[in-house]
């Protein structure tokens, strides 16, 4: 009787036991670390690399844009020359390698290794990108790349666009980012002597200050009102990888850490309609 007694009792403790630690495992499991972050950055990365699809998508926005730059020059009585003003990462050099690296390393983008990657300049055309930028350029079209990379990286972007034959007709066309993120003065100030028929971008605010720093509604909405542009004079170019779509969804909050990241990620993705 008296060891029947202590087997009851033991298995009420571990009864007990396992009632206590339910909300904690249920907890775990709903505040579950997923990592979409950087598998995600090495998902995109694989999608930009390998896929044909990706291909097909760049080829359609150059080839778009010749059709549009075309209609330009055939239009154009205006006294100011024409100019096309394009974006340059993920826009036409492909920098997921950079990406796929540092997830590797269990760590997403900073400022100092983005730096010494371009540097390198390593980066990549994407298919298409090279004949388009050169016939603008043989049009007698002025390319202008507005980037946000930082004035230090400009060697670094130079030697990049020289190593695959991108069009640089003038030290004045290739725009880095001295201070502010918005490139609204910086076109503007393009736009004194240029006729801009043309702008090229992977992310919105690549095109107007209607996207800059604006919530995922604001962005939404703004691509609506401005729907007859796209595909005319703003030509999109796919980007998987980053963006201010993702920045915006986190409200530009710059300090979450990537765990918080993932789980606001994680929650957001609908399952159903």
């Amino acid at each position: 009787m008296k060891n029947l007694k202590i087997i009851i009792g033991s298995v009420m403790l571990l009864g007990l036991g396992a009632c206590r630690t339910l909300p904690a495992s249920t907890e775990k499991t709903d505040a579950a670390y997923h990592n979409l972050i950087l598998d995600g950055k090495i998902y995109s990365a694989f999608y930009q690399q390998r896929a044909a699809e990706y291909e097909a998508l760049c080829l359609q926005a150059y080839n778009i844009a010749k059709l549009q730059l075309d209609n330009a020059i055939a239009r154009h009585q205006g006294e100011k020359p024409l100019a096309i003003v394009s974006d340059i990462d993920e826009t036409f050099l492909d920098n997921s390698y950079y990406a796929v690296e540092r997830a590797r390393q269990g760590k997403d983008y900073d400022q100092k290794t983005w730096n010494e990657w371009t540097a390198k300049g390593m980066a990549t055309p994407l298919t298409g990108a090279q004949e388009f930028y050169n016939y603008a350029a043989s049009r007698g079209v002025n390319v202008f790349y507005i980037t946000n990379r930082k004035t230090e990286e400009r060697n670094g972007t130079m030697k990049n666009l020289k190593k695959y034959g991108f069009p640089v007709q003038g030290e004045d066309h290739l725009i880095m980012r001295s201070a502010e993120s918005s490139k609204e003065n910086r076109r503007q100030e393009v736009s004194r002597n240029f006729d801009i028929v043309l702008l090229l971008g992977d992310n919105l605010a690549d095109f107007s200050k209607d996207f800059d720093h604006k919530t995922e509604a604001e962005r939404s909405a703004n691509v609506k009102s401005l729907k007859n542009e796209f595909g005319k004079k703003y030509i999109v170019l796919p980007n998987f990888g980053y963006g201010d779509w993702e920045s915006a969804f986190y409200n530009y909050n710059y300090k979450l850490t990537p765990k918080q990241k993932d789980s606001l990620m994680y929650n957001a993705a609908k399952a159903t309609p």
